[in-house]
């Protein structure tokens, strides 16, 4: 079985020791798509982005949002769901709904769709998203 938990968290060092750069959304996206890529455990599945979710023979009608950021998948298994975050424009209230709006959906994929696993990760550089007010 696959750990996402430690591939995230090498994913996660790369930034930490500036290997990989992320400076906005799409580029945390595309970094990890990349990252997952590259990785021996994905060598026989596919790592896509952006994918409908009616490519998996589901309707839109019943989820809350409409496209996968990354989805990992091969023709026998649904094996996991990536939506992502990384905040640049505060709006924290409103980010911080869309934060749950992501966690609902990831629920969702894994609910509806049978993947395997689901994860919501957040990189934010604006401490007002988890000090509080200041």
């Amino acid at each position: 079985m696959i750990s996402y938990t430690e591939i995230v968290q090498d994913f996660v060092k790369k930034i930490a020791d500036k290997e990989i750069e992320i400076y906005n959304e799409f580029s945390l996206q595309h970094e990890l798509g990349i990252f997952l890529r590259t990785r021996e455990e994905f060598a026989s599945m596919k790592i896509q982005f952006e994918r409908p979710i009616s490519f998996f023979e589901k309707t839109k009608d019943n989820f809350i949002k409409k496209e996968i950021d990354i989805v990992v998948f091969s023709e026998k298994e649904k094996e996991a769901v990536f939506e992502l975050k990384f905040p640049r424009n505060g709006q924290h209230p409103e980010q911080m709904f869309s934060f749950c709006k992501d966690i609902r959906f990831c629920e969702q994929l894994k609910e509806q769709v049978s993947f395997k696993s689901s994860y919501f990760l957040v990189f934010v550089d604006d401490r007002r998203f988890y000090e509080g007010k200041q």
